[in-house]
């Protein structure tokens, strides 16, 4: 008897266990996190287990292996459109962007298991759906290492920054120059989210808070949805955090100095990052950094706690973001003027409550030299500046569409990747347009992820008719991808892709001439254009190395003559503005 009574025992405790199964942080008592396939089979099992959860695989990664897609949805259908047409709240959540940084992957976890068990927490999931990527970096997490993360507090292994191809994912959402990322185009859209949000682990000083918040420059974003960033949920997520015990302040982006000494300012997320890409799509962005000074434990259960509220603000305010979403869309209209480069101002900031430790410079016993060094027993709270207030250094004017040559097929192939609608000529023709010819530009003189970006953009705008051919593509603006095409097709915007080496092969010149064959024709050419001749004579007058370079004289006259060739320096894309 005593045997059965045993025995039943088991069985009911493996059942419960079934039906409760533990993830690796929980298991290990906070100090490990699972491998890769360790998260994937997890997500299998509950969707095994509870029919509002679904894990399937949505691409290709430069790993060899797929990316994966899990979502909560109660109502078992797991149809992203028809939940958006329902009108529930989209959230999106990107785990493992850098493996090394694991705390989302295993919050995420056991929130959907939570959600799924407990009926208060399931109560809200009528009115939200949730997609989660469970490990973006997949060949980062294969690569495990104890060492890698210098600085941080746990877990005990963990996967490294670079992915299978060494590139840095959360620098490539405008490129794209992975597989990761295109699949990652194909998740995003597919799941078309209000709020999007991605967990990473980060330093930059020492202070009391175990995470911080980045959340969409509100001047970036702009329009009411900045607006409702700045004044409403960016107040109203931190004092959710406090009152769950988990107090939250902005991301302390400083270098070797501390937070209270002059203040510090919000990070700008441009387009390349994770965030800054949502909003070409005026969705909500939130990146969560823990701190990784604080142990495994402490982060995991302060993104946990982040992730709940987040489902909260969803639920109280997934309506009003949903709107104002829609609303920021239409802001994009022709002829107006739209900002595509940013800079901090420093004139404006907001007095914010900053708990820090004392941070002074020490002499290092190691260099002999000044170190900085925080003391963890000397605890204080202090009113510091937040320079909050970003301005645009440049805008352009909103075309009414793109026209694009057929033969710029990558370029093309990513607009497509983000569902920009088009349309393409069914003939030749001729069409009056803006053209930019590139005047200035300077390229990194170091490599960045793979390229050599172009800055400091200069052009000169000509009106013209050029001719298009049956077949190339027409991008107008007046869509849900309007805001990315602009910010990726003029030159002068951050992240275009002409800053991104995308048309670096109009920069070089193709064709040229033999000095002693074109310079009969070169005298030929000045007696009969007399303004040429004119303008000859002064440079010559008025520059003396030029008078003396005689290649320098022949190379201006070949530059404006006919025989110069039109691609050079012409960017080719063209403004339809009419």
């Amino acid at each position: 008897m005593r045997n059965i009574a045993a025995l039943l025992f088991l069985f009911l405790s493996f059942g419960l266990l079934a039906q409760n199964p533990a993830t690796v942080f929980e298991s290990s008592g906070g100090r490990a996190t699972a491998n890769y396939e360790g998260v994937i089979n997890y997500y299998q099992k509950l969707a095994d287990l509870y029919p509002e959860i679904q894990i399937k695989e949505m691409g290709s990664t430069d790993s060899g292996y797929p990316l994966h897609l899990v979502t909560l949805d109660a109502s078992g259908e797991f149809d992203y459109k028809k939940a958006y047409d329902e009108g529930r709240t989209i959230i999106l959540i990107n785990n493992g962007i850098h493996p090394g940084e694991p705390d989302g992957i295993e919050a995420c976890q056991m929130l959907l298991r939570d959600y799924v068990q407990n009926e208060e927490k399931k109560s809200i999931l009528k009115d939200i759906v949730v997609g989660v990527i469970p490990i973006y970096n997949v060949g980062g997490a294969l690569n495990r290492n104890s060492f890698t993360r210098v600085n941080q507090d746990g877990p005990e292994e963990y996967g490294f920054r670079g992915n299978a191809r060494n590139f840095d994912l959360n620098r490539d959402f405008i490129k794209a120059d992975t597989r990761n990322t295109k699949s990652f185009y194909e998740i995003f859209h597919y799941v078309n989210p209000d709020i999007f949000i991605d967990t990473h682990v980060s330093n930059g000083a020492d202070y009391q808070y175990s995470i911080t918040h980045l959340i969409t420059q509100h001047n970036k974003m702009g329009g009411a949805m900045g607006d409702f960033i700045l004044n409403d949920f960016t107040p109203k997520l931190e004092q959710k955090m406090k009152d769950k015990g988990s107090e939250i302040t902005p991301y302390v982006n400083v270098f070797n100095t501390t937070p209270d000494e002059d203040g510090f300012s919000q990070f700008l997320d441009n387009p390349r990052y994770s965030t800054g890409y949502a909003s070409l799509f005026n969705t909500l962005g939130l990146m969560i950094e823990t701190h990784m000074l604080k142990p495994f434990k402490t982060r995991v259960e302060s993104t946990y706690n982040l992730l709940e509220v987040m489902m909260d603000i969803a639920y109280l305010d997934g309506k009003k973001i949903r709107q104002l979403k829609i609303d920021r869309q239409t802001d994009l209209i022709a002829g107006t003027q739209h900002p595509v480069a940013w800079r901090l101002t420093r004139s404006q900031s907001t007095d914010i409550s900053f708990k820090g430790y004392k941070g002074q410079k020490i002499k290092s016993d190691l260099t002999g030299q000044e170190r900085l060094a925080f003391d963890q027993n000397w605890p204080y709270t202090k009113t510091i500046p937040y320079y909050n207030t970003f301005v645009s250094t440049e805008e352009v004017t909103i075309p009414k569409a793109y026209i694009i040559p057929q033969g710029w097929h990558k370029v093309i192939d990513l607009l497509k990747a983000n569902k920009a609608q088009y349309k393409r000529l069914t003939q030749d023709s001729s069409l009056q347009v803006e053209v930019y010819d590139i005047e200035k530009y300077n390229p990194s003189k170091t490599v960045y992820e793979g390229h050599y970006p172009n800055n400091n953009v200069q052009l000169t705008v000509i009106e013209e008719t050029v001719k298009v051919k049956e077949g190339d593509y027409i991008f107008y603006t007046d869509q849900p991808a309007g805001r990315f095409l602009v910010e990726t097709l003029e030159p002068t915007a951050t992240d275009s892709y002409f800053n991104w080496n995308f048309f670096d092969t109009i920069l070089q010149q193709k064709e040229g001439f033999s000095p002693y064959v074109f310079e009969d024709l070169a005298q030929q050419l000045i007696d009969a254009e007399p303004e040429l001749k004119k303008a000859f004579r002064k440079k010559k007058k008025e520059e003396p190395d030029f008078a003396l370079n005689w290649y320098a004289q022949l190379d201006y006259i070949y530059k404006n003559s006919p025989y110069y060739e039109e691609a050079f320096m012409r960017y080719p894309v063209y403004r339809l503005v009419e």
